[in-house]
């Protein structure tokens, strides 16, 4: 069983390797920033009045889901 951590629970140096390990799977580095960005927009401008943890960036949470769904796809149902 996976044990899945509270996205409360990461630090900056986390955030960063998940970061790198997105752009390194990434065909495009361009694209991959842009998906980033329009995920956080999205989230903050649809759940800012739902957040779990508000200390929390949008553009940090959408990293971590980002790498979440690169290195676990049975998040996503496959």
């Amino acid at each position: 069983m996976i044990q899945r951590r509270s996205h409360s629970h990461f630090d900056s140096i986390q955030i960063a390797y998940r970061a790198e390990e997105l752009i390194g799977a990434a065909s495009n580095r361009y694209k991959i920033t842009v998906q980033v960005a329009n995920r956080a927009k999205k989230r903050h401008r649809y759940e800012s009045d739902n957040i779990d943890d508000p200390s929390i960036k949008p553009v940090m949470r959408a990293i971590i889901e980002m790498s979440d769904e690169l290195t676990q796809p049975e998040i996503l149902g496959e």
